[in-house]
């Protein structure tokens, strides 16, 4: 890029998360503890669905596309920001800036297409059983998969070919300790107030209508469950929705927040952004591991070998 597009500004500087060194310290370990386990987290869930032969169903394929996409969550913002913590200068090239907005648009918009691909696959599953394996087949969840990732694509590169051109003159310091567009749009010297329109209305609404979508699916699937569902089969579906259910509102909740809220609170938006990029990819995998009898047992199934030749050693 070209001086970042001929204008004055080749860099920019975070602000941070806090000034004390003590919230400074604990907020390094914490990232660093939460990034590590969901990194490890996510890794095994794909180890284990993709190694035993009894989690070939289309709800385990799509969930091992939801873990990689987690492990792209923890790696775009949570490495930048434990580098950062210390740091007196937190500064980013332009061209950074614009690849973290670009992969953090990116893997926003499969998640959220792959979470509405699993409400699918659920709703087939107990609603239309007789035609699950019919309409759930191979070809579809490919087919749900591909469309993820263009959407997501789509998503993310509309967004950055109308800023990508703004021209930044000063200042270059983002209230944040990641890029992003609402906080990088209003650093451009010229009117942004119909991008930072388009923004809410691809990010905010498109998040509020996938939202909302999960929500009444889910709602209509826990009725037909509870009508048609014999007591321990009852049990075991809302066990399992109710996991999902946890998973969307994990995910949409601080998104919906940062991108529609009319009053912005920069403290907020920085907590909401580190449960977001922190803790909700930790999170996933155990919500899915320890409240699955079947991945738990699959995990058993993997790893035995691996602890019994360790004991033989």
């Amino acid at each position: 890029m070209d001086e970042a597009n001929d204008s004055v500004v080749s860099e920019f500087v975070f602000v941070g998360l806090t000034d004390s060194w003590e919230i400074q310290l604990l907020l390094f370990v914490f990232s660093s503890t939460f990034y590590v386990a969901s990194m490890m987290g996510n890794s095994l869930v794909m180890l284990t669905v993709t190694s035993d032969p009894y989690l070939q169903s289309p709800m385990y394929f799509l969930l091992v596309h939801l873990s990689f996409i987690d492990l792209g969550i923890s790696s775009v913002i949570s490495p930048r920001m434990i580098y950062d913590i210390f740091r007196k200068r937190k500064n980013i090239s332009f061209g950074g800036c614009i690849t973290q907005i670009f992969f953090i648009h990116v893997i926003g918009g499969v998640e959220m297409v792959l979470l509405i691909a699993m409400a699918f696959d659920r709703y087939v599953a107990i609603c239309k059983p007789l035609h699950y394996l019919t309409v759930m087949n191979r070809k579809m969840c490919i087919l749900l998969s591909v469309a993820a990732w263009v959407i997501g694509l789509a998503h993310s590169g509309i967004q950055l070919v109308f800023v990508i051109k703004l021209p930044f003159c000063g200042p270059n310091v983002l209230d944040s300790f990641y890029c992003d567009f609402p906080r990088f749009i209003k650093l451009a010297c010229t009117d942004t107030s119909s991008l930072e329109f388009m923004v809410i209305a691809n990010s905010g609404f498109i998040s509020l209508g996938s939202f909302f979508i999960l929500i009444v699916s889910y709602i209509s699937i826990l009725i037909t469950v509870q009508k048609h569902s014999s007591g321990g089969g009852s049990s075991k579906a809302v066990s399992t929705l109710s996991a999902h259910i946890t998973v969307v509102l994990l995910f949409f909740g601080p998104t919906m927040f940062v991108y529609t809220w009319p009053h912005p609170n920069s403290q907020m938006d920085k907590f909401l952004a580190i449960f977001d990029a922190v803790v909700t990819p930790f999170l996933n995998p155990v919500i899915y591991t320890f409240r699955n009898k079947e991945m738990k047992a699959a995990m058993k199934r993997t790893f035995r070998p691996l602890l019994v030749f360790r004991k033989i050693s």
